[in-house]
């Protein structure tokens, strides 16, 4: 039995307590939250559990082993850092840092230590993620040409971060984890609405060295919530569609061929349209399995799909989108102040 912290009872820090408290191989011993009325709501529900007005509280407990950081993005680093120095694992909300070089930093920390350090990318344990995975391993899709996300909500808005910050970090880490590449090209725009500083409305292309493109479309701006995404290949196609309960997975025998160059004259594809399928998923909560992944770490019994390198690897994607959304913003706002009067 590990002895755990929550630090941040937030949205996410309660769907964290739930699953850890209720995990047979952890103990929560104590819960953080900087907010007086969270802590009554603690006191009063869970009066086993120690309840710590800081993080920082928390993590100086001597009798807590491992330490899950859910609170606001610009105190991961600290934070993480203080819990490796004092010799506690760590997993800490994504995105795993506010830079590419403190994710480099802590996890090199962790690896000295011998200690796990890992990101919660927890759609990397939702069963139609691990399917995709199968298939795209049993070359059910051939060679796969692109991946198209639609993650879009009203809300919720970020005071810390930007919608890119906010919902790519998912897409990242699910194409990371099925395709295992780095981006060569990363293309991003957007419009801010509501915080001149914090874009709203993001859309990312990423390209891959095999020739694979990736489409992000994020938004907190649409009146209706969609998780969408769709995987092309060359032998077929699939479909996940989150919102939908029934069939969320969708696998279409359809494609596109083409003649070989000195057979046509003319550019001419032919179209294939077979069978579609939807195969059984498993209802499993993949939060579940994220705990279940990080006690498998710790004990040595699995090696982390989504370690302190991993959080490094989607921070560096992150910030050559940011980039690239930087100069975006500059060239519209610049043409914008040209149609001033």
């Amino acid at each position: 039995m590990i002895n755990v912290a929550i630090c941040g009872y937030g949205y996410w820090g309660r769907n964290l307590l739930r699953t850890f408290a209720q995990h047979q191989d952890f103990t929560v011993i104590a819960v953080a939250d900087s907010s007086a009325t969270q802590r009554d709501v603690l006191t009063k529900n869970f009066p086993t559990i120690s309840v710590y007005n800081s993080a920082e509280e928390a993590i100086n407990d001597k009798r807590i082993e491992a330490i899950v950081i859910a609170t606001p993005v610009a105190s991961h680093y600290a934070l993480a850092l203080q819990a490796l120095d004092m010799g506690k694992h760590v997993l800490v909300e994504k995105p795993m840092c506010a830079t590419s070089e403190q994710a480099a930093e802590l996890a090199a920390l962790a690896e000295r230590k011998g200690l796990t350090l890992m990101v919660d990318h927890t759609f990397l344990f939702h069963p139609i993620v691990q399917k995709l995975k199968d298939l795209i391993a049993a070359d059910t899709f051939g060679h796969v040409s692109y991946y198209d996300s639609l993650r879009v909500n009203l809300g919720l808005f970020q005071p810390d971060v930007n919608v890119l910050w906010d919902l790519a970090p998912h897409d990242l880490s699910i194409v990371d984890y099925l395709f295992d590449e780095d981006p060569v090209h990363v293309e991003a725009s957007g419009y801010c609405h509501i915080n001149d500083q914090l874009p709203d409305i993001a859309y990312v292309t990423l390209h891959f060295p095999s020739r694979s493109v990736v489409h992000l479309n994020l938004s907190w701006m649409s009146p209706v919530k969609a998780r969408r995404i769709a995987i092309g290949g060359s032998k077929k196609m699939a479909v996940w569609d989150d919102m939908e309960r029934d069939e969320p997975l969708r696998i279409y025998d359809s494609g596109i061929t083409a003649q070989r160059q000195e057979d046509r004259m003319i550019y001419i594809p032919g179209y294939r349209i077979g069978d579609v399928h939807a195969p059984r998923i498993p209802v499993r909560e993949a939060l579940v399995g994220v705990a279940g992944h990080f006690y498998d770490v710790i004990t040595k019994r699995e090696q982390s799909v989504m370690d302190g390198r991993k959080g490094e690897k989607i921070l560096r994607t992150l910030e050559m989108a940011q980039r690239a959304l930087d100069a975006n913003l500059k060239a519209i706002n610049a043409g914008y102040a040209k149609q001033q009067p």
